[in-house]
């Protein structure tokens, strides 16, 4: 009897435990999550973080709007010139808040879309490569990933996701123009190094150039300087003998007056006996021969 009262008291605690358990009223909602509160699988509302109070015949859904990650390995493309492409691709997304309910309704109940990123994101990829020559894929990574976001963007919104960054990795054509690409290169370096060389020598010959005509106008100035001088010389000279001579004609009877008395000076002082030796060009004193003593 007192064993039977024992296990009537068992059963009784665990089916109120049951009980209890089925309409514990309590539920926590995580950060970074919603909680989609459903009825018989209708929605009924959407939960901010924290405590959520739930009547039993109502079920909380745990939906994340954390940013979640989409690898996309090998998307194709092919690029204005005919050039196929593949590249490997990251994206970085996450459920806009206020459409979680939309999102659980008609895409994922826990707020992964994976797949929808990495089917949009390939069609994406396709479109873009098609706007560039392979060279500019290339050298325009840059604006490539920005024109891969922008458009991601506004095809994903329609699924209620925002993407919040790409990366994009391991650009890959094919061998053969891989080969011509790094052939391309080769030549362009030995390009670049031969028009180094090229100005090298230039700047050499530029340099002895200058010094070159460095010291033709060092020559060129001390040779001017001297005829300069020279010149100046013979003007001061030609000044000099033209005064000489200016003077010379303004004084001319002066200087015959003079040359007058130095003959007579000399006549004055004859003794009157001719020299006995006569020398080419000497002066022969005046004889008076008129007159006698």
């Amino acid at each position: 009897m007192h064993f039977t009262k024992i296990l009537i008291a068992s059963v009784v605690a665990a089916l109120a435990l049951i009980v209890l358990m089925l309409c514990w009223p309590f539920y926590s909602v995580p950060t970074g999550s919603r909680g989609v509160l459903t009825q018989f699988g209708a929605i009924k509302g959407i939960e901010s973080e924290g405590l959520v109070i739930v009547p039993p015949w109502q079920k909380v859904n745990i939906f994340s709007i954390r940013a979640e990650t989409a690898d996309i390995d090998k998307a194709s493309g092919s690029t204005s010139d005919t050039q196929p492409v593949d590249v490997d691709l990251t994206v970085r997304y996450s459920i806009m808040p206020d459409r979680v309910a939309e999102v659980y309704e008609k895409y994922s109940h826990n707020g992964d879309l994976a797949s929808y990123v990495q089917t949009a994101t390939q069609e994406v990829f396709k479109a873009v490569t098609a706007k560039y020559t392979a060279p500019d894929l290339i050298g325009k990574r840059s604006q490539v990933s920005t024109d891969i976001l922008d458009m991601l963007k506004q095809k994903l919104e329609k699924y209620g996701a925002q993407v919040i960054n790409i990366d994009m990795r391991n650009f890959a054509f094919s061998p053969s123009y891989m080969s011509a690409i790094n052939e391309k290169v080769t030549q362009e370096q030995l390009r670049l190094g031969a028009e180094n060389k090229l100005k090298t020598v230039e700047s050499e010959q530029k340099q002895k150039v200058a010094i070159a005509e460095a010291e033709a106008n060092a020559l060129k100035a001390r040779a001017d300087g001297e005829a300069y001088a020279t010149v100046k010389e013979a003007t001061a000279k030609a000044e000099a003998l033209r005064v000489q001579n200016a003077a010379l004609a303004q004084n001319k009877d002066v200087l015959e007056q003079r040359r007058i008395e130095v003959e007579q000076t000399k006549a004055d002082k004859w003794d009157g006996k001719l020299p006995t030796a006569i020398y080419a060009g000497a002066p022969i004193p005046f004889l008076n021969v008129g007159n006698k003593p």
